[in-house]
């Protein structure tokens, strides 16, 4: 094997190629985009059933936004003790420890009797994910043949917004349509956790651990290099911004589309839900190549227009609008999420590549759980459209300011070709 770059910690990074047993390069660098899909599926499977668990145990709007949120608590949690781990000890444990991790969380959903038992079962999910999404960024970028950032950004763009919207999407359809609708949602998930743990064993490991490096997992902020940090502080407002309607939708999204469309039925209310990441998805691929600051700046003018027209057919219950907005939105939070993690993967020194998108993934987490508490503390008081009226004001005028931002960004003092 061939060594590519000796890191300050002792380890060292190679060429990862096929022995026997092990994934082909093609099939491995899937399988690590897999894994990203599948953590976020796996954390908004819950979201079509969280209308059922207020029925059964008399759920608060701000008991459920709390337990929502206590799932980007575990992964904030892991970022800061073990998000360098996999640096230093290998990718492939670690993705085999975080896979398995989203299994136990999956079997507590299953036997859930009461709230507790929700608690627990995201906050372990949160946990896992957590060292599941800064490890396997950091494998794409390894596995990649070319170390390609625009291949890898792409891809783990299009598979964190995919399986955020198959995960609801699926979930609606088990719960509005088929019986034993607290079960069957996660023995899907469970099925699919199981198949992705077989083709994990599997991965080529492209960090060799020297002998004697000790496992670290004490609390740390994670460090970002200073030639990184301009690539890092737009990336950290284009997932701020975006992540942030992500998160409100996840939690609020069902309730409020409901609403706005009149209809109980979950199915339709989780499709329009879903559109958001569905439209994100298609976004990032038609945008993939376009340069990261074109993509955040356009992204994000995007995204504040789409929850401009969000909160105008909330505030006059307009359903068409309404599935016109989330289409919208969805574009721009895709776009600008892209745009941000392009600019970064490409920035990354590839011995700090865990720990580096952990301090991403912070950022990410962060704007993922704090509007979705606020918001659950809100409701009571002034209601679910007002609120969430509110939160869509604020993050369109976010994505303005992520859009002057990376509008800076742009590379006026580029040479001139000749």
């Amino acid at each position: 094997m061939t060594c590519l770059v000796r890191s300050h910690d002792s380890s060292l990074l190679v060429e990862p190629r096929a022995r026997h047993g092990q994934l082909s390069p093609p099939v491995a660098y899937l399988t690590a985009a897999s894994v990203i899909g599948l953590a976020v599926l796996a954390s908004g499977t819950p979201s079509p059933l969280y209308g059922l668990y207020s029925s059964l145990w008399g759920l608060s709007p701000a008991a459920v936004t709390g337990i929502y949120a206590i799932y980007a608590l575990g992964v904030l949690v892991s970022l800061l003790a073990a998000g360098r781990v996999s640096d230093e000890v290998g990718r492939k444990p670690v993705l085999l420890v975080s896979v398995g991790g989203i299994g136990g969380s999956t079997v507590l959903y299953m036997l859930a009797a009461s709230a507790v038992w929700l608690v627990a079962a995201r906050l372990l999910q949160g946990v896992a994910t957590g060292l599941a999404l800064s490890t396997a960024s950091a494998a794409l970028l390894d596995l990649h043949p070319r170390r390609d950032a625009v291949a890898t950004g792409i891809a783990n763009g299009v598979a964190s917004a995919g399986g955020s919207g198959v995960g609801l999407l699926v979930s609606s359809f088990l719960v509005q349509c088929l019986p034993e609708p607290r079960i069957l949602p996660y023995a899907f998930q469970g099925a699919l956790l199981f198949a992705i743990a077989l083709l994990t064993r599997r991965l080529p490991e492209p960090v060799n651990r020297r002998p004697g490096t000790r496992l670290q997992l004490t609390p740390a902020w994670p460090s970002v290099p200073a030639p990184t940090r301009p690539a890092f502080a737009l990336a950290a407002l284009a997932v701020l911004s975006s992540w942030s309607i992500n998160g409100l939708f996840l939690s609020l999204g069902p309730d409020l589309a409901s609403t706005v469309l009149g209809t109980q039925s979950v199915l339709a209310s989780g499709a329009v839900v879903a559109s958001l990441s569905g439209a994100a998805a298609v976004a990032m691929l038609l945008s993939g190549r376009s340069d990261p600051w074109v993509s955040a700046s356009r992204g994000s003018l995007t995204l504040a227009a789409g929850m401009t027209l969000m909160t105008v057919a909330t505030a006059y219950s307009s359903g068409a609008l309404f599935i016109v907005a989330t289409i919208v939105s969805g574009a721009g939070f895709g776009v600008t999420f892209l745009g941000g993690l392009r600019s970064l993967s490409a920035a990354i020194p590839a011995e700090r590549r865990a720990g580096i998108m952990s301090a991403f993934y912070l950022i990410a987490y962060g704007a993922v759980s704090l509007p979705p508490i606020a918001a659950g503390l809100l409701v009571p008081a002034l209601g679910l459209s007002p609120t969430f009226e509110y939160f869509g004001g604020v993050i369109a005028s976010l994505a303005l300011a992520v859009s002057v931002a990376a509008h800076r960004e742009r590379p006026d003092q580029a040479p001139a070709q000749t």
